[in-house]
């Protein structure tokens, strides 16, 4: 064994870690939920909108937003470096669309006890993206300065 592949054998392997790769399974995290959740909508809109309480056309529409979202989102997160302005506009739309669901639910929606307990949790767990992309894009930002 040579020096140089001795010492390429015993340097320290990347562990993933590094503030790109936390962006990119976040924003890959949020496409699989968010496109899961669309397709859901999609195929049991009426069972879903029974279950929840909320119009069957409603969740289609919700359903069809949410997957062309969530693609738009996976595609980002393929990407070697995301582009900042998209990573922006996913940040923000996953902080409006908790503020849309309070707002729904208080002034538009009559939900069952399980929309009244899926809608909160659905809007909190997309404000968790939003806040996991946010500091892991700050950290990419950092890292780069």
């Amino acid at each position: 064994m040579s020096a140089n592949s001795f010492a390429a054998a015993r340097a320290p392997r990347s562990t993933g870690t590094a503030p790109l790769t936390y962006l990119r399974r976040f924003l890959a995290l949020d496409a699989v939920v968010t496109g899961g959740n669309g397709l859901a909508y999609l195929a049991l809109s009426g069972p879903l909108g029974r279950l929840l309480g909320i119009d069957r056309m409603l969740l289609l529409d919700i359903g069809a937003f949410l997957l062309l979202f969530g693609a738009g989102v996976g595609v980002l997160a393929t990407r070697r470096q995301p582009p900042v302005p998209a990573v922006k506009a996913v940040i923000e739309a996953n902080l409006i669309w908790p503020v849309l669901s309070i707002v729904a639910l208080e002034a538009l929606l009559s939900p069952t006890t399980a929309g009244l307990v899926w809608i909160p949790m659905q809007a909190a767990t997309v404000a968790g993206f939003a806040a996991l992309q946010f500091s892991a894009l700050r950290a990419v930002r950092a890292s780069a300065a």
